[in-house]
């Protein structure tokens, strides 16, 4: 047996072990133990580094004439990673005493635990898929097995959820037209078959793989428009269940994408589809879906007052970053958008835990509604800061490294309409963040939070710990950027030349080691000219306020977080409702029509009849 055969194997002992061990009182944490070892098995797999080869599994499946295979590459190693560190932080955060508040509160704490079980599994198996049809397999595991998870929290989460399978499995009958072409063109799903045949494609078939993989990915990663399902889905699944899809299931998208149109159809060929009466060609067209993804998704992002939706809302829009980048197609580029999938992690994993640890105190995650926690959940707010640091693209955190290389290929690039969409889209990330935490933990201290508690030691550690790899992947942005390196290799991009403190290149340096060390000798002088020169600084009870030149006592309320960013809603509301609400109804109705005309073929007396004639067809089709 080869390492991914173990590691494969690991992953699937921990689902048979949460089915076997329903009534172990420990179980959460032997899940998170068995996470561990999945961790360390992909590290004793090694980094997969520059150069190295893939690693196989021995096993291999004939049906029909087509053989299934399964193999690690330096790509899959580094979303594997992704997939299972954020498995094991989330297992860690449900564990303890918020998984025994769940089950209080009358949820299925072992369901929970099972479908996260389930859903490391399926994707650690989509990732080593070596050919096209057990891609196809370890997708549609991935989609029913991300259902499972956020079909769990009540009536609300149910429609969101039977709304996100509607959208998986309309993007799984694209995948699957797909493959009836790669079969028809290529006469084998064989990754090598398929990128050999690519320059024997007629422009139509190639737009038609562009298309059909492209809905089929991007349902998952949330692109325009295929994304209205996300957001609630998300903010409805229980917390650590969340935190890992928000972290993790989206990404699987990007990894398809960048294994099918960049590693086996190529950038070169999408970019010589140009589009008729236009000046874009199909690589421009889907940098310009990404850019919008950017923007639209991250305003709205703007208007929400629930922190989940809020956070939900910006997933999607990051994922607008990481196809940006990757599309570029150079090695800076490149690099920021597989990057910016890592970091990405990183940083949304703890911030929704930070979210559901204040839900968790103060039962509730409106941020019309808290304020002032600071100084009763410190730790969640140091989380929460470094986060929103993160996540906002600022230094010394790590996301600053993977978007300074976005910007930098895309000015390298010669895309200047691109570089200011990236930018606004930051623009309006900091704004939405910076109400997140002031909202919660800034402000005037409610009275009905005067008695709140920072969250249990089983919820802050997992936090706290991946706060850490936010900072020193900032700090030290060279230890990600090897194994990005290995990925750019795997997939047939150019290679990004790299230092342990960030990038040395005549196209633009980035050394995060004196950034971050200046930033902080900064902040030190401050504070002791601060300090030393007389700290004329009065202290307050949280309870009190200062505004206008008067002091605000305690039984004068004086809440400004309530409908925080009003006036700046008052000018984006109209552009909002008349442009981007009108095209989500168009989208949703259609949607809506579509599965009404689904469940009205499937109630005739012979709808086996009807299935098997659009069935006979589509192999017609394929065979001709």
């Amino acid at each position: 047996m080869t390492a991914l055969d173990n590691l494969l194997l690991l992953a699937l002992l921990t689902v048979l072990l949460l089915l076997a061990g329903r009534r172990l009182s420990s179980l959460g944490w032997y899940l998170t133990i068995l996470f561990g070892a999945q961790f360390a098995g992909l590290l004793m797999m090694g980094a997969l580094g520059y150069g190295a080869p893939p690693v196989p599994s021995s096993l291999h499946i004939g049906v029909m004439g087509q053989v299934m295979q399964w193999r690690f590459d330096a790509l899959s190693w580094l979303f594997a990673l992704i997939t299972v560190g954020a498995g094991l932080t989330s297992s860690w955060y449900l564990a303890g005493d918020w998984g025994r508040h769940y089950r209080q509160r009358g949820g299925n704490l072992w369901l929970l635990q099972l479908a996260l079980a389930v859903n490391v599994f399926s994707m650690l198996l989509l990732l080593a898929s070596g050919d096209l049809l057990s891609l196809f397999i370890g997708w549609e595991l991935v989609s029913w097995s991300a259902f499972l998870l956020m079909a769990l929290n009540g009536a609300d989460a149910m429609r969101a959820a039977l709304r996100y399978i509607t959208y998986a499995m309309a993007g799984a009958m694209a995948m699957m037209a797909g493959l009836g072409l790669v079969l028809h063109t290529a006469g084998s799903l064989q990754y090598a078959d398929l990128a050999a045949a690519v320059p024997t494609l007629s422009s139509p078939q190639l737009w038609g793989l562009i298309l059909l993989f492209g809905m089929g990915f991007g349902v998952k990663m949330g692109l325009l428009p295929l994304h209205l399902w996300q957001a609630r889905a998300y903010s409805e699944t229980p917390g650590p269940g969340a935190s890992f899809l928000g972290a993790v299931s989206t990404r699987m998208g990007l990894w398809g994408l960048i294994l099918v149109l960049v590693q086996l159809v190529g950038l070169v060929p999408i970019a010589d589809l140009a589009i008729p009466y236009t000046f874009l060609d199909a690589r421009e067209l889907l940098m310009w879906v990404a850019a919008l993804t950017i923007i639209l998704p991250t305003y709205t992002a703007l208007r929400q007052n629930d922190a989940r939706m809020l956070l939900a809302w910006h997933g999607i829009g990051q994922g607008g970053y990481m196809l940006l980048g990757v599309l570029m197609g150079d090695a800076m580029g490149s690099a920021g958008g597989l990057m910016h999938a890592f970091n990405y992690a990183t940083y949304q994993a703890p911030l929704f835990m930070a979210v559901y640890a204040v839900r968790y105190r103060t039962g509730t995650s409106d941020l019309n509604r808290l304020g002032g926690l600071v100084t009763r959940m410190p730790l969640s707010f140091l989380v929460m800061l470094v986060g929103i640091i993160g996540l906002a693209g600022l230094p010394p955190m790590n996301g600053f490294v993977s978007k300074w290389l976005i910007y930098r290929g895309l000015i390298n690039d010669g895309q200047p309409l691109l570089f200011i969409a990236a930018v606004v889209g930051t623009f309006g990330t900091i704004l939405s963040v910076y109400k997140l935490i002031h909202n919660t933990f800034l402000g005037q201290l409610r009275l009905e939070h005067v008695e709140v508690r920072e969250a249990p030691w089983s919820m802050t550690v997992p936090m706290l710990l991946l706060s850490a790899v936010v900072f020193v992947t900032g700090y030290l942005p060279g230890l990600v950027l090897d194994w990005v390196a290995a990925a750019q290799q795997a997939v047939g991009l150019p290679v990004l030349v790299h230092t342990l403190g960030g990038v040395e290149s005549p196209l633009g340096s980035l050394d995060m080691i004196w950034v971050s060390s200046l930033m902080f000798a900064g902040f030190g002088i401050g504070a002791l000219l601060f300090y030393a020169g007389g700290n004329r600084s009065k202290a307050v009870h949280q309870l009190d306020n200062y505004a206008g030149g008067h002091f605000l006592s305690a039984d004068v309320r004086y809440q400004y977080s309530d409908h925080f960013y009003a006036g700046l809603m008052r000018h984006i509301g109209p552009l909002y409702r008349n442009s981007f609400q009108w095209l989500e109804g168009a989208l949703g109705t259609t949607v809506e029509t579509l599965g009404a005309a689904m469940r009205a073929f499937y109630r005739q007396h012979h709808p086996a009849i009807y299935l098997l004639a659009v069935t006979t067809a589509g192999l017609i089709w394929v065979i001709l």
